[in-house]
């Protein structure tokens, strides 16, 4: 009789993030593993927004962890760092993390006298006009106004593809310590040979920094009309907004391009509803998402809410859009009235399109433990534990059969009771994923306290065919370790959400894996993995 060789017989699936073996204790004394140099680094660069603390680790201390690993494998792997570093700007859609891992791996590669993938590195971090001039600043205050020709031609290379007359009005501005003139000489950027007016912005460009009062080119007609609508009287500017005025101002306001913040500051007056009304047809589905409450506020008609909300809810707007998830729920948590909720639910769904519908029964834990409370946006107002929530409902909603479990630790209710504190969320059918969240935040699902997660494995484990564990992964003491709180036959996927160090559990491979960020795209290796397939990192093809 065949023990092995059965009709089920399936290899084990791997997975990229890996441990080496090696055990640490994790910041709340539990067992954690060490992970190799990429998979520390992927973990921290999907959750790292710079500069910004953490529950167990300051921003500079997380920061300077981010450059070194940056660093290392700048000179170990270029190829994997230099993929990792543009898939991170581009699909990861964290921006500032990847300026600051392009300039550092420059700097490594630099510091090793290796030459070759540099520019290409630079180049491909930036993605919107202003980033060549945040780059230069970083790079500047860290390491000098000297700049090397990697950063020179690759930062040439993006102002070329970036810099045109709508980009020279929205973000050179003067708030900015690099302008695009001071861009433009320290690189030396030349206008791109297809592009026959560039020659003439970056000319403007220059003057105008300078001070230099020269006649705009005719190539450049919105700055040019951008320059005669500021000399219209301000009594003027509401009726040539509002196409009442003469048929040269009414020709110069639909040239000029104005941005929502150019409109505010032009006008010199109230943002009201004939204002945004005038402007709404022309904004980005970013700037959209992000002014719903000054819509309502100012009171933007029914007929233009409802133009709005179709461009949010449009599934290919969302995709180009590239908004993180966690956008819309905080877009649906800051909007005073309920004319967005369905476009939002609409946009959220289409965001979180890769989640499968998983077969069997699915155990999801939500960790609410303390650390979990640390802020997550750097405006403060969300939480770790709103991403997790987010993510954990989103996934219940779509397993076949699904538990989902709020758990911390219960040593924080009573001091000789140890073990986990554990609330299941009962999934509603047919319920909104954005009503689910708020059911959570408003029903007492955040916990508080330690991270019991071994403990809430065996209290809530009740023979499903997976367990998946969003958290930041520092789990407390406990007799027996995460990993071997459930069968090892068992698939574990463990969502991280903070990129520590160390993990709570062995990942890459034997059913224990780890994945991060803030997008859905992991959830496609879930499936991958239970047929025995070897998943890749986002930016290269399963093999």
């Amino acid at each position: 009789m065949s023990r092995f060789n059965t009709r089920t017989a399936k290899p084990v699936g791997t997975s990229p993030v890996a441990a080496t073996g090696q055990t640490a204790a994790t910041h709340e004394g539990g067992t954690g593993y060490v992970r190799d140099a990429r998979s520390e680094l992927f973990l921290l660069a999907v959750a790292n927004f710079v500069g910004q603390d953490t529950f167990y680790e300051n921003g500079g201390d997380r920061d300077d962890r981010y450059t070194q690993l940056v660093r290392k494998l700048a000179v170990e792997d270029p190829e994997w760092t230099a993929g990792l570093l543009k898939w991170l700007r581009a699909d990861g859609n964290m921006r500032t993390a990847s300026l600051v891992g392009a300039a550092e791996f420059t700097r490594a590669r630099l510091d090793a006298a290796l030459p070759g993938v540099s520019r290409q590195v630079v180049e491909s971090v930036l993605q919107r006009p202003d980033e060549p001039g945040e780059l230069l600043a970083y790079w500047t205050g860290r390491y000098g106004r000297s700049l090397p020709k990697p950063v020179k031609r690759g930062v040439s290379d993006a102002v070329q593809r970036l810099y045109d007359s709508r980009a020279l009005l929205k973000y050179d501005t003067a708030s900015k310590g690099y302008r695009f003139g001071d861009v433009l000489e320290l690189v030396h950027a030349a206008p791109h040979p297809d592009k026959p007016w560039q020659g003439d912005l970056f000319k403007h460009a220059i003057d105008r920094r300078h001070g230099r009062d020269t006649e705009i080119p005719a190539r450049l007609g919105p700055v040019r009309a951008h320059a005669l609508l500021n000399g219209i009287p301000v009594q003027e500017r509401r009726a040539a907004m509002l196409g009442q005025g003469t048929p040269q101002q009414n020709g110069l306001f639909r040239t000029a391009h104005l941005t929502w913040e150019g409109l505010a500051g032009w006008l010199q007056g109230p943002m009201d509803a004939q204002a945004w009304e005038a402007v709404i047809p022309s904004m980005g589905y970013m700037s959209l998402v992000r002014n719903l409450r000054n819509f309502d506020q100012a009171g933007v008609s029914d007929a233009v809410a409802e133009q709005v909300a179709a461009k949010l809810a449009d599934p290919a707007e969302v995709a180009r859009s590239r908004q993180l998830p966690m956008r819309f729920y905080s877009a649906f948590n800051a909007a005073p009235s309920l004319r967005w909720g369905w476009a939002l639910e609409k946009a959220l769904t289409a965001c979180l399109a890769n989640i499968p519908v998983l077969p069997g029964r699915t155990l999801v834990l939500v960790d609410t433990s303390s650390s979990m409370q640390a802020g997550f946006s750097k405006d403060g107002t969300l939480m770790r534990w709103d991403a997790a929530a987010l993510f954990g409902i989103a996934l219940g909603q779509r397993c076949r059969t699904a538990d989902v479990v709020s758990f911390s630790s219960a040593r924080y209710y009573r001091k000789d009771k140890p073990g986990a504190k554990v609330k299941a969320f009962p999934l509603a059918a047919g319920e909104s994923l954005l009503s689910g969240v708020k059911r959570w935040k408003d029903g007492g699902w955040f916990l508080g306290g330690g991270t019991d997660t071994a403990a809430a494995l065996r209290a809530t484990f009740k023979g499903h065919d997976r367990v998946v564990v969003v958290t930041d992964e520092q789990a407390g003491a406990d007799p027996v370790e995460v990993t071997r709180s459930i069968p090892e036959a068992v698939p574990m996927y463990t969502w991280n959400l903070a990129g520590y160090a160390a993990g709570h559990a062995p990942s890459g491979g034997r059913n224990r894996h780890a994945f991060g960020g803030l997008t859905d795209a992991a959830f496609r290796m879930v499936p991958l993995l239970e047929a025995g397939a070897r998943a890749a990192w986002p930016w290269l093809h399963s093999a």
